[in-house]
């Protein structure tokens, strides 16, 4: 941030305190952070890690979030920001853009949550602020590297359309075992969510809806081997913004071989032998361990004929790891998905952005090279 700004973060998760920290400790000029969460305590602890990792000066101020009404408290807060960084769960994204829109305050999320953004989306119907929606990992990060990707393809070739665009993300620890080859590096409920939502693609220069976890393959990253399958919400607008263009587009998420096996075996012993996100997150949770340590892979590439009709393939791949912020030690995870937060709060604040901002409409050259994104993923393109 180049200048001061009362940046409120709903909730005080990982996401949270560690947008929280990359805020108060890389901006230029530090802001003033409040951190509201439904448990005071829990935002009041995290307002202390944040100012004991923190190497210079910064304000961090607790508040709770009442689940039901707007108190006093809320209300001084809403007043004085300037913009909410939603990092509570996707069903609760709906009330917090509410309160973004009732105050003139920017809004900007995280969730994958299909239902929850179009809900959003009329919210902030003529909105004078901004709304930028899904600016995570994934969604966000690999979707504008993905449109990037496709853009320069387009220019370089000189050509309008494009067989295929993929874009992969996994979340995954450095080990995994027998039998489920996985550990919960985020929240398991969106894991569970991702995995029985519907998906949407492109076939055919056509948008299209596809299930979760019916399209299995294997690839190589680095020379290292993994599945690949079908997942909801990662996509975020692109199956839209590039109907017509691109041939054969979807997000999968990468994990280790062996672990879809297992979900699907979860799946098909459910009482109604259908996928159901709560019942999956309990079967998973009883089997599969909260870990540490953890990295984020990534995979992006286009593939088309350029203008003489010579089949291109272009492609990125990285592998990002747990990233030290000031005296804290952040996760992959939180680093990866805070990063692309905090430059979406700066191109909000610092630009003249208004309505609601899908992946498909920012400017991808300007925010991949942003201060926030290149400490983290370094120069993406």
């Amino acid at each position: 941030m180049e200048k001061h700004f009362n940046i409120i973060i709903a909730g005080a998760g990982g996401i949270a305190e560690a947008v929280a920290l990359i805020l108060g400790e890389w901006s230029t000029v530090t802001p003033t952070l409040f951190i509201g969460d439904r448990n005071p305590l829990k935002a009041n602890k995290v307002a202390k890690w944040v100012k004991e990792g923190c190497s210079k000066p910064c304000t961090v101020i607790d508040f709770k979030i009442n689940e039901t009404i707007e108190t006093d408290e809320m209300i001084a807060v809403f007043e004085k920001g300037a913009i909410i960084l939603d990092c509570l769960p996707g069903n609760a994204a709906p009330r917090i853009a509410y309160f973004a829109k009732k105050y003139n305050l920017h809004y900007v999320n995280l969730t994958e949550y299909v239902a929850e953004t179009n809900e959003i989306i009329t919210i902030a119907k003529n909105a004078t602020t901004g709304f930028l929606l899904q600016t995570g990992l994934a969604p966000g990060y690999i979707n504008l590297v993905a449109h990037e990707l496709f853009q320069k393809f387009c220019l370089n070739y000189r050509v309008k359309e494009v067989q295929t665009l993929e874009f992969k993300v996994g979340a995954l620890t450095k080990n995994a075992v027998a039998p489920h080859f996985y550990g919960f590096t985020w929240s398991p409920i969106g894991v569970a969510t991702e995995y029985v939502e519907e998906t949407i693609v492109i076939r055919d220069f056509i948008t299209t809806i596809l299930p979760s976890l019916s399209e299995r393959a294997t690839i190589i990253i680095d020379g290292l081997t993994y599945e690949e399958d079908l997942t909801s919400g990662g996509a975020a607008d692109l199956p839209y913004a590039l109907a017509g263009k691109v041939k054969h587009l979807d997000y999968k998420t990468l994990r280790f071989p062996g672990h879809y096996d297992w979900i699907d075996q979860q799946i098909q012993n459910t009482s109604g032998k259908t996928a159901n996100s709560k019942e999956l997150q309990q079967k998973m949770q009883e089997c599969i361990p909260q870990m540490e340590e953890d990295q984020i892979v990534l995979y992006a590439a286009v593939e088309g004929k350029d203008h003489t009709g010579v089949l291109r393939r272009n492609e990125i791949a990285k592998t990002i790891l747990p990233q030290k912020v000031g005296s804290h030690t952040l996760r992959a995870i939180q680093v990866t998905t805070a990063a692309p937060l905090a430059q979406a709060a700066q191109l909000l604040l610092e630009g003249n952005l208004n309505g609601v901002i899908l992946q498909s409409q920012i400017d991808t050259s300007l925010f991949l090279n942003g201060n926030f994104i290149t400490r983290v993923y370094g120069k993406t393109i």
